[in-house]
Formats: structure tokens, sequence, C-alpha cells
């Protein structure tokens, strides 16, 4: 995950500061050297670093801080402040047009970024929030191209305009928003094309779609992963063509994330969103303070609270009835099974944990989850009939051989598993009266239930 080693490398920082009764203006000096080279490593543009250590160190060295009660978490509160602050301090939201004009955007990026999926992820969120979407096909150059957006646009239930790709996509872009006018949509989202690198080709075609069609936003899409690039494309973008924000695709690779802590500072443009997954629905609002406070290994907790409350798609009536099971400790392998099914959707474990207060290193994560045991767990689970999943109690041992055989597992795992499971029925019946009267429904019921091996609690 992006930041891992920026975040281990922070938190090491932070802990040799806490650690000191009174701080030196010598103390803050080394520390700040080395979220310097913290930051250096991670990719993050050398301007944007000196000026941001420039920043905390006129702000840390104060009598305020050296001599406060305690120090060492007053400069914490001013690293994050000026991280925050790096970012963009404020959330800054895509602007549609108001009543029932169409509001146009145009999405653009280079080959590879992610444009395509990330222009279908957008039109999935602008549904959400009950706007009637329109894809419009306006890359005529890369193969498949418009079958991807076409199959992405179902998947989405959001409607695709195309005219294949032997029209301008100029021409396209122009049909395109008639259409929308015709059929009632609100948004008409275009996926222009890409190149391997920026060239005039591209920046003349876009340029063109601009001069014939109201464009209200132009985003720009990014690799996060190709770090300090991704930052050179932006200011080059929004030079020639001109763009009102930047979307990080790729932010759950194995990234160093500098882009992230740079693009702001650099473009002056905000990042609006950022991708975490290679799923339709990976696509999250970013938030400057949030993303500083996962950075610094502060954790996420409302985005985390936000994942539950848009992922787990639970009925008002099922909700009771698992909170009523739960309240006689009758949680059964089918729970079990929905909350693996509910824990993916969220992204897995692992992103859920990252966004845990502590949890933000990557070590800290590796030694909670072992990825291997839940699946072999669900392996097990899935080897039962349902009756035995509703009815642990018909676990006899012939059954319990049948469903190692099926699991490829050993006798032992299930006898394992099965007993862990006998536990934790026990423990959610004393837990459910710390967990209140809502019982497994939100949150709550999604972190409760995976223990360190993969066994409910």
């Amino acid at each position: 995950m992006a930041f891992e080693s920026l975040t281990d490398k922070l938190q090491n920082v932070f802990k040799n500061l806490r650690s000191k009764g009174r701080l030196t203006e010598e103390d803050v000096k080394a520390a700040l050297k080395e979220v310097k080279m913290a930051l250096l490593e991670a990719d993050v543009n050398f301007k944007v670093v000196k000026q941001f250590v420039k920043a905390v160190e006129a702000r840390a060295i104060g009598a305020d801080v050296m001599n406060g009660l305690n120090p060492g978490q007053m400069v914490i509160k001013i690293v994050n402040e000026e991280m925050t602050a790096l970012m963009g301090s404020e959330t800054t939201e895509i602007t549609f047009q108001p009543g029932k004009s169409i509001t146009v955007i145009m999405m653009c990026g280079l080959q590879g970024a992610g444009k395509t999926t990330t222009t279908a992820k957008l039109a999935g969120k602008f549904k959400l929030k009950g706007k009637k979407p329109l894809l419009v096909a306006c890359d005529v150059y890369r193969p498949a191209a418009i079958k991807q957006l076409q199959i992405n646009g179902e998947k989405q239930q959001v409607d695709v305009f195309s005219m294949g790709d032997s029209q301008k996509p100029v021409n396209i872009a122009k049909a395109a928003v008639e259409h929308a006018s015709k059929n009632g949509h609100n948004v008409v989202i275009l996926d222009t094309a890409g190149r391997l690198h920026i060239d005039e080709e591209m920046m003349a075609e876009l340029q063109e779609i601009k001069s014939n069609v109201a464009v209200h936003q132009t985003l720009l899409v990014v690799d996060a992963m190709t770090g300090q690039d991704a930052v050179n494309v932006a200011a080059e973008f929004d030079t020639k063509v001109g763009i009102d924000g930047v979307i990080l695709s790729k932010m759950d690779g194995d990234t160093r994330g500098g882009a992230a802590l740079s693009v702001k500072a650099v473009t002056g443009k905000p990042i609006l969103y950022v991708g975490m997954g290679e799923k339709l629905s990976d696509l999250e609002q970013f938030y400057p303070d949030r993303m500083a406070g996962r950075i610094l290994g502060m954790g996420d907790v409302l985005s985390l609270i936000e994942k539950a409350q848009n992922n787990i798609q639970i009925d008002e009536d099922k909700e009771k009835e698992m909170a009523a099971r739960m309240k006689k400790g009758k949680f059964d392998f089918e729970d079990y099974l929905e909350s693996m099914k509910q824990m993916r959707n969220m992204g897995g474990l692992g992103s859920l944990l990252s966004m845990m207060p502590g949890m933000g290193g990557k070590m800290d994560i590796g030694s909670m989850i072992d990825e291997k045991e839940l699946a072999k767990n669900e392996a097990i689970v899935l080897s039962m009939t349902k009756k035995e999943r509703q009815n642990p109690k018909l676990l006899n041992p012939s059954r319990k051989h049948r469903i190692a055989k099926g699991a490829g597992v050993d006798i032992a795992q299930v006898n394992r598993f099965v007993k862990q499971f006998e536990q934790s029925q026990k423990m959610m019946k004393q837990m459910q009266g710390m967990m209140g009267k809502k019982g497994r429904g939100g949150l709550g019921g999604m972190m409760g239930g995976f223990g360190r091996k993969g066994f409910p609690f």
C-alpha cells in the first residue's frame, strides 16, 4: 500500500521525540532532517520538501513547543497540520451546473494511467449522488477502448455513447451533448484518448474539444506509481490544456506516495479522488486531513466508518435478525461467510486495518493478518452443507473428515477452526453488551469476527 515505508520512518522519528521530556533546538532539527530524508525517499518533490520542513521548523522551534508539557506531541501536531495544508487543507468537490443544465466533464491523461476505468468509477459515484451520467467514448485510437468503456458502463448501469472509431473526437463530443440533452442526462463524461507520452497532437485534440464544447470540468488522471513523473505530467497538462483537478489512480499499489504530497503544491490544482483498487467501486474522495492522518500513522477512522456504511448493504429486517442472533451467541458459519464477503467489498482486512490508528505500518498489519489462514478457513466453511453451516453442532467426526477433504486441509485444522468458532460464539454473547443495542449492523459487526489467524474473535 502507498506510504507504508514513509509511515514507518515517520513513526520512528516521532517515537524518539516522544521519549524526550524536553526538546532542544538541536532535537527538532535532527528530527526534521530525518523527516526530510523520509519525504525525499517517498518521491516528494524536492522544492516541496524544502518548503515543508522550513514551515514546520519555524513553528516547532518556539518557546511554547520547546517548554510545553508534551513537546513531542506538539511537533507531531504541527507536522500533521502542515502536511494537511500541503495537500490542500480542504476537500474539493466536483462542481455541477445548477438546475437541469448539463455538466460536461472531460477526462484526460496518459495511456496506462487507468483513465477509462476511472471514468466509469466516477460515473458510478455520480449515479449514487442522484445524477444521470452519460459516458462518451472519445478514444478512437486505442484498440478495445470503446468496448472497455461499454463493458464498465454496463457494470455501473450507466449509458454509454459511441460513434465508433471513424469519427473525430470533437464531433463525438458534440453529438454526445446533444444526445444527453434529448435523453435527460445531466452529466456527460468524455473519455478522451491518451498517449504513451505527452505530444502536441494529443494536446491539440483536447484543446479542440474544449473550443467546440462547453467543458465545465477538466480532470486529469495520473498514475500514482509513477511518482514525480505524475506531478510533471499534471503541470504540463495544466499549462497546455488547463485542468481543474487531479485523480490519482493505483494508490493501492506499491507506490511511495510522493505524488499525493506534491501535486497541489506544484500545480495549485486539488486532488479530487484516489483510486484504491481495481473494482469499479474502489474510488475514494480525497480528504487531505485524513490522508495526513494515514501517513502519520494516526489512522483514518472516518473513512473506515464510511466504507462500512457504503458497502454493507444489509436490509433492516436482516440486520435486526443478525443482531438478535448475535445477542444469543448464535452467530453461525453462514454469518461468517457473509462477513468475509463484506470484508472483501470494503477492500479486505489489510485495507481496513491500515485505517486504524497505529496500524499504518507494514509490519504491524502483516503481523496481525494471515491471509492464507483466512482462505483456508473460508474453504472449510464452503465445504460444509447449508445445514452444517447453520447448525455447527451437526459436525461429527465423519462430517469433519469429509469437510477436510473437500477443503484440502488436514482434519486437525478443521477441528481447530470449529473449536475456535465455538469459543467465539460465547465471547460474542459477552461482547454484545459492549457493542450496544445496534448489534452486528455497521462497522462494529464487520470488524468483530476476525482474529489474528482469521477466526471469529
